[in-house]
């Protein structure tokens, strides 16, 4: 059975680079019918924070990523994985360094100098005599001194590193911390991961993974390290280019499936084929074919999406969903008029909130420009007579009503259709943008389309 994970460390947001690679791993359980687990990596109590932890398990009820199985948390796990370091001590595969911090800046010196890599230098390896006073051993773990690590990685195949590149790394520090590489391979091993996808920043860790993998006897997962996502410029993403907690895409408006959508795409495809549902990304999905190179976030396809999703999705799930951004409409008599009048234009949620407010709410003031360009000549003669003509129309409800009578009253009048459209725009909604005047006067109805029509001839000077 396919069995993966992901990882979070709790010390921050989770933010979009996170929740790919977790999309990721759960399509690849999906596709294969297998388990996908979540894991808290808390071991650095100091800087852990509850209000991160919460917001990473909100961001996964919020896109609708499942685990299986209870949510694993590494600070529970301590003892275990002090069994783990006596074992290893136990078979001589581990041992007590007493090298001082001293010591250890001397020797980094001296291999700087030496223009040499800085690392250990295995002087306690096999060490007999009596332990130094006044210094607490960490753990350090027998690495291999010769011969090659090699894994065969299902991104960017076959990695091969001298084994002298891997020194004897420290498993436990001096106050009993195991490290991340100890309790990471042995939480694989033990969760049964079959497949590891992750960041390629990890890609060095591995190595010394697989040395604890070895050392304990565990079966090595397959490994797939993911290229980064880089900025449109192709630089690292920062928060300022979208690198920023998942949470905020929903205070932003993104729907959940479009986010997803869109994260399946950088660095992942199939054919031609923009638009994917969740069904058809877990039919479709294979780690194997992840791109080698990095990806690029763009804002604009994102939004390309999201609007996707915003006019294919029920008027009854927005109206939903709107009450987040302070827009109650499920009781309005026009609610489905309301909403296909506007969410044809909307990028995000927070757009549709505004183009709906914008309707709902009279106009507190009107652009400057707006009715220097529509109320000019006749324009408040011509509402006046308007506003009649809808008065003396009968059976009045659906757009294509309203639309006979503003036909209707150009031919009365032999105008065009701008010399009303204009004026009365900017009367409705106080400015030159908005849905069609027919569908805002049939979610206002004749009474308050009237109203601000008298409110604008008043208000608006010559």
């Amino acid at each position: 059975m396919t069995v993966t994970r992901f990882a979070p460390s709790p010390t921050g947001y989770l933010h979009i680079g996170g929740l790919r690679t977790a999309l990721f791993s759960w399509l690849t359980a999906k596709h294969n019918n297998g388990k996908f687990l979540l894991r808290i990596e808390d071991t650095d109590i100091a800087r852990n924070s509850q209000e991160a932890l919460k917001a990473i398990i909100e961001a996964f009820d919020w896109v609708g990523l499942d685990y299986d199985g209870e949510v694993v948390y590494q600070s529970e796990r301590f003892e275990l994985y002090k069994e783990y370091i006596e074992q290893l001590l136990e078979e001589g595969k581990a041992y007590r360094c007493y090298m001082s911090k001293e010591e250890l800046d001397t020797l980094r010196q001296e291999q700087m100098a030496r223009k040499e890599r800085p690392r250990y230098d295995g002087r306690y390896r096999d060490f007999k005599g009596t332990p130094p006073e006044g210094v607490e051993p960490v753990i350090r773990i027998k690495a291999p001194q010769d011969g090659v690590i090699s894994f065969v990685d299902g991104v960017k195949g076959e990695i091969k590193i001298s084994a002298n590149e891997v020194d004897d790394f420290i498993i436990a520090r001096a106050d009993g911390i195991p490290t991340y590489n100890f309790v990471v391979a042995i939480d694989d091993a033990l969760m049964g991961l079959t497949d590891v996808i992750r960041g390629d920043d990890h890609l060095y860790n591995t190595p010394k993974q697989i040395v604890v993998y070895e050392a304990l006897g565990f079966k090595i997962p397959k490994f797939y390290h993911v290229a980064m996502i880089n900025n449109e410029n192709g630089k690292k993403l920062s928060k300022r280019d979208g690198a920023t907690d998942v949470m905020e895409y929903k205070a932003q408006g993104f729907l959940p499936e479009a986010l997803l959508n869109f994260l399946v795409r950088l660095g992942w495809s199939y054919g031609d084929q923009e638009i994917f549902n969740l069904n058809e990304m877990i039919e479709l999905f294979e780690p194997k074919d992840i791109n080698k190179s990095a990806s690029s976030y763009n804002l604009d396809k994102l939004l390309w999406l999201n609007s996707h999703y915003i006019k294919n999705s029920s008027n009854d799930k927005l109206a939903k969903l709107l009450k987040d951004f302070d827009v109650e409409i499920s009781n309005h008599d026009r609610v489905e008029l309301l909403l296909d009048a506007t969410k044809e234009r909307s990028k995000t949620l927070v757009e549709l909130a505004k183009n709906i407010q914008m309707i709902l709410e009279a106009p507190s003031e009107y652009e400057q420009k707006a009715t220097k360009k529509a109320f000019k000549g006749e324009a408040k003669i011509i509402l006046r007579d308007f506003a009649q003509k809808l008065i003396k129309s009968s059976n009045l409800h659906l757009p294509s009503d309203y639309h006979r009578v503003m036909e209707e009253f150009v031919t009365e009048k032999e105008i065009g259709f701008g010399k009303i459209g204009q004026p009365l725009r900017v009367a409705l909604l106080g400015k030159m943008t908005g849905p069609g005047m027919d569908e805002v006067m049939a979610i206002l109805g004749v009474s308050e389309t009237i109203r601000r029509i008298d409110r604008a001839i008043d208000m608006i000077g010559d």
